[in-house]
Formats: structure tokens, sequence, C-alpha cells
């Protein structure tokens, strides 16, 4: 992703955060330093993602190929902001303005 781009999605999500809090009326400190937090861990984030394109799922170890360590650690760091999002109440805002609404699975497929 264009550092430009990121910069400017970082400053979108950070703005939709604040915004749900000021929605909800929460205010405090701590939440904005949870908010630092959460946006901290989506730099991290990124640049896992930076790497697992860059280097691939697998890397040359000691006895063959293994897996890319930024893979467990993507997982981690997502976890950790999904929790930090749910301590604050807040939400995953959609980065898509024309977002479709899901589709219904055709009857007798459940």
């Amino acid at each position: 992703m264009a550092k430009t781009k990121r910069e400017t999605l970082r400053k979108k999500i950070e703005t939709d955060l604040i915004q749900q809090l000021k929605e909800k009326e929460i205010t405090g400190s701590h939440y904005s330093d949870l908010i630092q937090d959460y946006l901290s861990l989506w730099d991290l984030k990124c640049e896992l993602i930076g790497d697992i394109e860059e280097t691939g799922i697998k890397v040359p170890g000691m006895h063959g190929p293994k897996s890319n360590s930024s893979i467990n650690d993507l997982h981690k760091t997502n976890d950790r902001m999904i929790k930090i999002l749910d301590a604050l109440g807040l939400k995953a805002v959609s980065t898509e303005d024309n977002k479709e609404p899901p589709k219904k699975p055709a009857s007798g497929l459940l």
C-alpha cells in the first residue's frame, strides 16, 4: 500500500473511532490512549502484511522452508485489535462506501 494512501486511511480510521466514542458519549484520556494503541497495532498489521506479500508464506529455514512468522504475528495482532474495539464498545468501520448487503443463502443449503 502506498505510504500516502496508508496515512490517509489511518487518519480516516482514527477519525471514525473518535467519532464513535463521541456518539457513545465516552470520554477519558485512557480511551484516547486505547485508540492510539489500536492505531499502532494497525501500523504493525500493515507492516506484517507487507512482509508476507514481499517474502511469501514460506521462508528459508535451517532444515528447509518454514512458515513465515509474520502470518502468526498477523493473527495475534488482529485478535488484539478486535479486543481493543470490544473494550471500547466500538466496531470496525467499513472503508467501502458502496458495500452490498450480505446475500441470503439459497433455501435448502443450510
